[in-house]
């Protein structure tokens, strides 16, 4: 076994917590959170804000985040700051994983400690983890499958979490859809949040767009409502032909966690049933990614993922760079793509996809997330694309 030092820092306390990777590794730290262990795929985000916001976003489901920015619940939490759909039950990280012990919140949106919060909502968490090691391991070695584990009287049973996180399948193969989607449909009104007035709601659209919900965020919603969208969310699982039933002027093909070709099984021959309809169609990293493979695409498991709030990203189309909100693990491989399909978006970082678009249809999507909370919002315009497209349509 070989146990971190990370907690030398603290020499006289007893760890209360443990990070135990596949490979038989054990960091040792300080528990926070809920109690207990949960294995999953750790990776890191960049991102210095939000930290609520992204440990609620149901695309993290099956994984564990490590934050590289040292400071996280200063803050605090509060209830108007919740990605998913569900705020009490929608399950997102299944653990985080920090440098610094969690400081007394100062914000005044703060309701709640992010100790306490944690708790509430069960995720396990960890202070005194060297997150730097912890990203540098990640970007030699890719990301590990791992078991968290918090007993505040610091006795583990540590040659089973070893097993527990050596036998963890990992993500490829898995649709972890089931777990975050919605299980019926239903209409959604509200809009962007808007400084000392809080959420607004839609009350005139002009247009009708259904959102499949393959983990779908508040703020995506919002966003839509925004640009003048009645949405009707709908379960990943539903046919094209009650989508089509809705007659709508525009389809949204949302984010969610997992593999792409999993949930694609079921969800890829709906996405083509829709883009043969000829509607104007948006998707969003996992709707992104499956829009992909409906068109002839393939996807492949990434090395390190991208996971922040710092990625630049250039609009082929424009020529602009946008930086951008990112959380994936799988990407398109822009080498499968057809012919008919055009890349749009190119990460500054490494290359890989980040946007495409058909040639003869009113169809795009995105890898990164524009729809960003708390930011940034360089990419905010992709809805009103969208928007134009089914007005274009409607006006046809």
């Amino acid at each position: 076994m070989t146990t971190s030092d990370t907690h030398s820092a603290w020499p006289d306390l007893k760890p209360t917590a443990l990070l135990v990777l596949a490979d038989g590794t054990v960091f040792q730290g300080f528990g926070l959170g809920a109690e207990g262990h949960a294995v999953g795929e750790v990776c890191f985000n960049t991102a210095m804000t939000g930290y609520q916001e992204i440990l609620t976003d149901p695309s993290y489901a099956g994984q564990l985040i490590t934050f590289t920015f040292p400071h996280i619940g200063n803050v605090g939490a509060n209830d108007e700051d919740i990605e998913a759909l569900n705020a009490a039950a929608t399950p997102g990280a299944r653990g985080v994983i920090l440098r610094a012990a969690i400081t007394e919140p100062s914000n005044y949106r703060s309701a709640k400690h992010l100790d306490a919060w944690l708790k509430n909502r069960g995720i396990i968490g960890l202070s005194g983890i060297d997150t730097r090691a912890m990203t540098a391991l990640i970007r030699a070695s890719g990301m590990p499958n791992a078991v968290i584990a918090h007993s505040p009287s610091g006795e583990f049973d540590v040659e089973a979490l070893k097993k527990q996180a050596r036998e963890w399948p990992g993500l490829v193969g898995m649709d972890l859809v089931p777990m975050v989607g919605s299980g019926q449909r239903f209409d959604w009104e509200e809009t962007p949040w808007v400084w000392n007035k809080g959420y607004g709601r839609q009350s005139a659209p002009e247009f009708n767009v259904v959102a499949i919900d393959y983990g779908i965020k508040r703020n995506i919603l919002r966003l839509l409502a925004g640009v003048g969208c009645k949405v009707t969310v709908v379960p990943a699982t539903t046919p094209a032909e009650d989508i089509l039933a809705l007659k709508p002027d525009g389809v949204f093909l949302s984010n969610g966690p997992g593999d792409p070709a999993a949930t694609g099984e079921y969800a890829v021959p709906v996405i083509k049933d829709v883009v043969a309809s000829g509607l104007p169609t948006f998707g969003i990293c996992l709707g992104h990614q499956m829009l992909g493979l409906a068109l002839g695409g393939k996807t492949v498991k990434m090395h390190q993922g991208h996971h922040g709030a710092n990625h630049p990203v250039k609009d082929l189309t424009t020529g602009k760079v946008e930086i951008t909100s990112m959380n994936h693990g799988f990407a398109l491989d822009k080498d499968t793509l057809p012919g008919n399909v055009t890349q749009t978006h190119v990460s500054l970082f490494d290359g890989s996809n980040c946007g495409i678009a058909l040639a003869d249809k009113p169809v795009f999507s995105v890898q990164y997330h524009p729809e960003a909370s708390p930011g940034p919002q360089d990419s905010h315009y992709l809805f009103q694309r969208f928007a134009d497209l089914m007005r274009a349509r409607k006006a046809a």
